[in-house]
């Protein structure tokens, strides 16, 4: 078994953790998300939620005490509302007509557990991304492409999504779903593990 385990079914986790050159293994959290309370402050939230996937991944991988498992979750805020991922065409359309020439919040917590002494660090990293204002056609056309369906705030930075956008103000791989300057400074400051 791998010495880091990410908690994560996201494939763009995935492709951002290689950044990272650190030799890990996937193993999915299976952690209620619903027990967390959503009217916390949403960097808390999102730590929180992070804590919560670690947790539920560790007691899988009990027998590994060299590890030490990375989870994340990342919300889309608008005026301090969470945007979830669309349930269908008409919830996709209407997030993105509220997103249409507005800035909103990207937040990402993030926690490493390490196995040997349960030792946890979270932290949350947010960026702010501003929209172009878009037509009705324009989202119509994006939402066909069913990129926006499995999306937290209906679009995909990484994807045709990034033709929606104006600008972003802080770390672009925070939108992406895993902002790996921050977790490879609270490895390096929390855990003395460089990565660079």
């Amino acid at each position: 078994m791998a010495d880091f385990i990410l908690a994560s079914a996201s494939p763009r986790r995935r492709e951002l953790m290689n950044i990272t050159g650190l030799d890990f293994e996937v193993v999915v959290s299976d952690a209620d998300e619903s027990v967390v309370p959503k009217d916390l402050p949403i960097k808390l939230y999102v730590q929180e939620l992070a804590l919560l996937k670690a947790s539920a991944t560790a007691k899988q991988v009990l027998k590994n005490k060299k590890a030490h498992v990375i989870a994340a979750d990342t919300v889309v805020t608008l005026d301090g509302k969470i945007l979830g991922k669309p349930k269908d065409k008409a919830d996709a359309e209407a997030m993105l007509a509220a997103l249409s020439g507005r800035t909103h919040e990207v937040y990402t917590g993030i926690c490493v557990m390490r196995m040997s002494d349960a030792k946890s660090v979270c932290r949350a990293v947010c960026t702010s991304v501003t929209f172009k204002e878009l037509t009705d056609d324009k989202i119509k056309k994006y939402v066909k492409t069913k990129e926006p369906m499995d999306k937290a705030g209906a679009y995909g930075i990484q994807g045709k999504g990034s033709l929606l956008i104006d600008k972003i103000e802080g770390d672009y791989f925070n939108v992406v779903g895993l902002p790996v300057a921050a977790l490879a400074e609270l490895l390096e400051n929390e855990f003395n593990i460089t990565v660079l």
